[in-house]
């Protein structure tokens, strides 16, 4: 029997209430879950089973699936930003147009929105009427990091399905059916920290060794001078952008390509620190008796930041990932982190 959930890496219980779901659904849902966790992949899937009269649990492919695979079933409708940042007024509102006209193929229109949080405030208002007074033949699906990318209202009219990281035993079972070695797996399954489209991304990358060891290295070079911070702050960009470069399909337009690529440098980033993050939380951890989870790291290197400053240096990487998320600017936010753990305070 054929699956549309077929491949997925991880997600288990998300898919189990999918399938439920897909007998009597909604008429918007709203994915949300860390940037490349795969909620757009997800909600793109669900469309599917959404579309096919069999909710796409069958021997063979129906008309519905053929044509969803070609990429050209009349009553799927995928909604992405025209430019290069925000899903625009124009567009909510040649959505609302479309979602008043009756389905062509299937018994209901589906819309999906894979970067929904690019929605702007005009936008997303656009659609809450269509949200309140919803067309039984018509589901939306929306993928963004969080609820409050979107106005409470618009929020509020959707079921919200919660994607969180996936397990590294399933990242590395997911990589491994995929033809990676055991060692390989594990080394982009560390990389990608949980995220299924990351890993999917580098799993060809053979820079994905180093780049633990790169973030690893890092307290034992920073310095309290911020021209220090600042070339250190370059070398991890530089280090960072071939995994960048080459995770990002070339057959894309550029404005899809340029979206991509700032995704997956925000993923890189936020991994990358919360691997220095793990080293300064070790750093207190084994000087207070407790365990390690960087076991491959020098022990002593540990012991060369005081607890105190260990706790309060990994508080403060943490903060540093709130302003990547934040959409800060990245130098600068590297920049002063680096300084700030060269610090003597």
């Amino acid at each position: 029997m054929s699956d549309p959930y077929d491949g997925l890496i991880g997600h288990g219980r998300v898919v189990e209430l999918l399938l439920r779901e897909a007998a009597t659904p909604g008429q918007a849902y709203l994915f949300t879950g860390a940037e490349s966790v795969g909620k757009a992949t997800i909600a793109t899937r669900f469309a599917m089973a959404l579309l096919c009269p069999e909710n796409g649990l069958h021997e063979e492919d129906c008309r519905s699936c053929r044509l969803f695979g070609s990429g050209n079933h009349p009553d799927l409708n995928i909604v992405e930003p025209e430019g290069a940042t925000s899903l625009g007024v124009d567009q909510a509102r040649a959505v609302v147009t479309r979602a008043a006209m009756r389905p062509v193929e299937s018994s209901r229109s589906v819309f999906v929105f894979p970067e929904a949080g690019s929605m702007t405030e005009q936008a997303a208002n656009s659609l809450l009427k269509t949200l309140e007074e919803p067309t039984a033949s018509v589901t939306f699906l929306l993928a963004a990091e969080s609820e409050d990318d979107f106005p409470a209202t618009v929020a509020s009219r959707c079921r919200t399905i919660h994607l969180g990281r996936v397990p590294q035993e399933e990242l590395v079972a997911g990589l491994q059916a995929r033809g990676l070695s055991a060692e390989e797996a594990v080394g982009v399954s560390v990389v990608a920290g949980g995220r299924p489209g990351l890993a999917l991304a580098l799993m060809d990358r053979p820079e994905v060794a180093d780049f633990r060891e790169l973030w690893l290295s890092i307290p034992g070079q920073v310095t309290p001078h911020p021209g220090d911070g600042q070339r250190l702050a370059t070398v991890v960009l530089e280090k960072m952008a071939p995994l960048v470069d080459n995770a990002v399909d070339d057959d894309l337009p550029k404005e899809k390509q340029q979206r991509a690529r700032r995704r997956i440098e925000q993923s890189l980033l936020v991994n990358g620190l919360e691997i220095l993050a793990s080293w300064y939380a070790d750093s207190a951890s084994l000087q207070m008796g407790g365990p390690v989870r960087n076991s491959d790291v020098s022990l002593g290197a540990f012991t060369d930041v005081r607890p105190t400053k260990a706790v309060a240096s990994a508080e403060t990487v943490l903060d540093a990932v709130v302003d990547i998320q934040g959409n800060l600017r990245r130098e600068l936010v590297l920049a002063n982190l680096f300084a700030g753990l060269g610090s003597e305070d």
